[in-house]
């Protein structure tokens, strides 16, 4: 089993960044995919950014340029650094890991967080 948490959500004006961080622990060793999607109220869940053990990214088309997904194996923490941030990017937040890949839907998600919401004022 893998646990996720989640920290650094809150809400922030438009334009204004947050960090997000997802700590994992348990048998992280089986774990190759590591990410973040999101859940918009009334919207389907989707992938907003995912990175491999070996450092491969991949990013929703409307973060790119504005989010960046890193991972620190040391400490077994996911990061989602998220800049320019806009109304629409309001959302509950998930860390997902899979033993494969993580997909735009989420039926490769092995391990859920629990979430953690971020609120953009406009």
């Amino acid at each position: 089993q893998v646990q996720l948490v989640e920290s650094g959500g809150g809400l922030v004006q438009a334009g204004g960044s947050l960090r997000l961080s997802c700590a994992a622990s348990g048998s992280i060793f089986s774990i190759n995919a590591m990410g973040w999607y999101r859940q918009a109220p009334g919207k389907q869940r989707e992938l907003v950014a995912a990175i491999t053990s070996g450092g491969s990214t991949n990013y929703a088309d409307s973060v790119k340029g504005r989010f960046t997904i890193s991972r620190d194996n040391a400490k077994n923490t996911v990061y989602l650094q998220m800049n320019s941030l806009k109304p629409e990017d309001t959302a509950v937040y998930y860390c997902a890991a899979a033993r494969s890949m993580l997909a735009a839907n989420d039926a490769g998600v092995d391990y859920w967080g629990k979430g953690t919401l971020v609120t953009v004022s406009s």
